[in-house]
């Protein structure tokens, strides 16, 4: 059997194009097993694994979740909010405490950019990083990829936009890294305020004006405005915002052509996308969702074979 080439997945960034490969090879594989009668395999009977989220969330959570027991593996959810995190203990010890349960895996969302890649450092356990402050979120930028992939038929040659709030968008990193990486060309577009400085070093160029991308795109990645990650204000007026940077059905039925529109989630419904484009037949916005367990299911199968 192939193997990928790393032993966590931390980031995009130290992936591989085989290793992609060979996670959407796979999680075809668990696609067709989650539509099936019986959604479950019997693949992880014999693995534990730990869900410790740092901070809220809801969608990816649920997902890894799903994943984890679709395998039949074993789930421990802990939350920080309610642990002894709060009373002053470090990230280490919390997990070393939880490891000594005798766990295989830690999927782990964190505030802090790298905490996944300190803790891989310094446990004994397969890390999986759901999200690291405004850095990478690596299961979220296969599952896009593995969505344009089934819609287009291949990531290579295509061109994508990424709209919205880059700067403080750990989607936006991990997507522009998994798509550079698999031959597509990228732009991203937003207020000059939400793109970082060198955002150009990544490959990418930047597009002001958002029907000239459209234009240009075969899909647009919509992004939410992070209003929690905010410390000043970014522009002037979310209505603003939406008139400049939002999708709309007028907007998208202008174009000289058909785009494929995109969605991490959760959405600001008529801030950078309105709800008749989120519902349309160009949106693969839930087919996202669907993938996100067959690509969680994979990464977390890769990894537990890897396990000695």
């Amino acid at each position: 059997m192939s193997e990928l080439s790393v032993n966590h997945l931390l980031g995009i960034k130290y992936l591989n194009e085989k290793d992609i490969q060979l996670i959407f090879e796979t999680a075809d594989h668990f696609k067709e097993v989650i539509n099936r009668s019986i959604k479950k395999v019997p693949s992880l009977r014999d693995i534990t694994i730990a869900n410790i989220f740092f901070e809220n969330s809801t969608r990816t959570k649920l997902s890894f979740e799903l994943a984890e027991k679709r395998l039949s593996a074993d789930v421990i959810n802990f939350s920080a909010a309610q642990s002894s995190v709060k009373k002053g203990e470090t990230l280490i010890d919390t997990v070393n405490n939880i490891l000594s349960m005798k766990v295989d895996m830690v999927v782990m969302r964190h505030p802090n950019p790298g905490a996944g890649i300190f803790l891989s450092k310094n446990v004994k356990a397969a890390i999986i990083n759901a999200g690291d402050g405004a850095h990478e979120h690596p299961t979220q930028a296969l599952l896009d990829s593995f969505s344009i992939r089934e819609k287009l038929g291949d990531v290579t040659g295509k061109k994508v936009v990424i709209v919205g709030d880059i700067l403080h968008s750990r989607v936006a990193l991990s997507n522009i890294f998994a798509l550079k990486l698999q031959g597509a060309t990228v732009k991203v577009c937003g207020p000059k305020t939400l793109l970082p400085k060198h955002i150009e070093s990544l490959g990418v160029t930047v597009e002001s004006d958002l029907r000239k991308a459209l234009n240009w795109c075969d899909v647009a990645n919509m992004l939410r405005v992070q209003n929690e990650r905010m410390d000043m204000s970014y522009f002037p007026t979310t209505r603003e915002y939406a008139q400049q940077f939002g999708i709309n059905k007028t907007l998208l039925d202008s174009l000289d052509k058909e785009i494929v529109i995109m969605h991490p989630g959760p959405i600001n419904r008529g801030v950078e996308i309105s709800s008749d484009v989120a519902d349309s037949k160009q949106s693969i916005i839930l087919n996202q969702v669907e993938n996100g367990v067959a690509i969680r299911m994979a990464v977390i199968y890769l990894l537990a074979s890897q396990i000695k």
